[in-house]
Parts: C-alpha cells; sequence; structure tokens
C-alpha cells in the first residue's frame, strides 16, 4: 500500500518522467546529494494525494514533511535553502538576480519552443527554428564562464542543461555555430550528479538519438 503524501516523512517529490521542469528541480536534488523520494506521475492522470496537496495538480510538487511547494523556481530555491551545500546561488544580490532573470526568459522564450515541439504538427517545424535562435543568440553567454552566467554552478544551470539534454530528442540541430552550447552540455551531463536526476525516459532521449 502506498503512503498518503500527508503521512509522508522523508522528503518526497511528485515528477513526471519527462518534463524539463521537473528534471530541473530533480537536478538540484541531485547536486545537492540529497535523498528523496521520488514519485512518478501521469499527468493525464494525477493521483489523488497529489490533487489533495496541490489545487493545481501540476508537477514538480514538493513535499517536505507539512510543508508543501508547487512552483518549480519556488521549489528550487527552497531546496538551495534548505541544503545550502553546496549552494547554488551567488551570494550577491545583483548576480542573484541576473540569474532570476534569465531563468524567467528562458522559461518564457525557451520553453514555450519545446512546449510546441512536443505537441507536433506544423507549427513545430518554426518552432525548431525559434528556439535555435534563442540558443545561438545565447553563444557568447555559454563561452563567458564554465557554468550559465556564473563561475560555479547553479540554479540556472539545473534549468539550462536539461533543455540541451533535449535538444537532439526535439529535433534541434545547432551546427558548428551552437559548438559552446554544446560543450557546455556535455561538461553537465558527465557529472554523477546529472546522470542521478534522470529517469529511464529522458535517459532513453539520447539512446534513440544515437542509434539512429
Amino acid at each position: 500500500m502506498v503512503p498518503s503524501a500527508r503521512s509522508r516523512s522523508v522528503l518526497t517529490l511528485y515528477t513526471t518522467a519527462d518534463d524539463v521542469q521537473c528534471h530541473r528541480a530533480r537536478l538540484v536534488l541531485a547536486a545537492k546529494g540529497v535523498g528523496y523520494e521520488r514519485v512518478l506521475v501521469d499527468p493525464a492522470r494525477p493521483p489523488e494525494d497529489l490533487i489533495d496537496l496541490n489545487p493545481y495538480a501540476s508537477t514538480p510538487t514538493l513535499v517536505d514533511r507539512d510543508l508543501t511547494l508547487f512552483d518549480t523556481a519556488v521549489v528550487c530555491e527552497y531546496l538551495d535553502e534548505r541544503y545550502p551545500h553546496p549552494p547554488l546561488m551567488p551570494i550577491d544580490p545583483q548576480s542573484r538576480a541576473r540569474l532570476r532573470v534569465a531563468a524567467v526568459r528562458i522559461e518564457k522564450d525557451w520553453l514555450t519552443e519545446v512546449d510546441i515541439i512536443r505537441a507536433g504538427g506544423r507549427p513545430a517545424d518554426a518552432a525548431r527554428k525559434r528556439l535555435r535562435g534563442h540558443l545561438l543568440s545565447s553563444v557568447p553567454l555559454f563561452k563567458a564562464a564554465k557554468f550559465f552566467l556564473n563561475p560555479e554552478m547553479s540554479l540556472a544551470d539545473c534549468l539550462v542543461a536539461p533543455v540541451i539534454w533535449r535538444l537532439p530528442w526535439l529535433g534541434v540541430d545547432l551546427g558548428r555555430e551552437g559548438k559552446p552550447v554544446i560543450d557546455y552540455g556535455e561538461r553537465l551531463f558527465h557529472s554523477q550528479g546529472f546522470a542521478r536526476s534522470m529517469t529511464d525516459q529522458e535517459k532513453a532521449m539520447r539512446q534513440v538519438h544515437e542509434q539512429e
């Protein structure tokens, strides 16, 4: 018998198997080395305990004993503060604000196109071109530091890396111009934390592409 969310005594993350935002939260947990219970959710049929906890039944939803959080940015910043080592945000307010603004733009610009591509149909081709354009226009940011807008790994990387991982699966080829973006991704993909963050479905995204 699966315990209800209200009775869970361990950190619990309700997550879908292949969503960028869910992957983002899982990558934060992996970077922190935090143990937790992963509950995979079918977004078409959310479990009753998730509906009870979260009025939107959205994922990711984090349950930490009697606390429930269900906005991705809120979840990620809570985890960074709850488990402070290693820190995933810079100390100074300007740098923190810069990373937050970058995350908002990525959500509005990149993730909007990812959703359109995943939906398929004629709009997907135009969305691939727009996503490619967004990424290529960001090449100077990928060249500026080892990580995204920061000398150390941050919460911004936990959002950017899952998008880069999905590019072959989404049918987006950056070509030679995008080499700094691809190189950035490869640095993160080979870390133990990134491997721990993935579901079987996300691992298969690259495996299927490489076999073709």
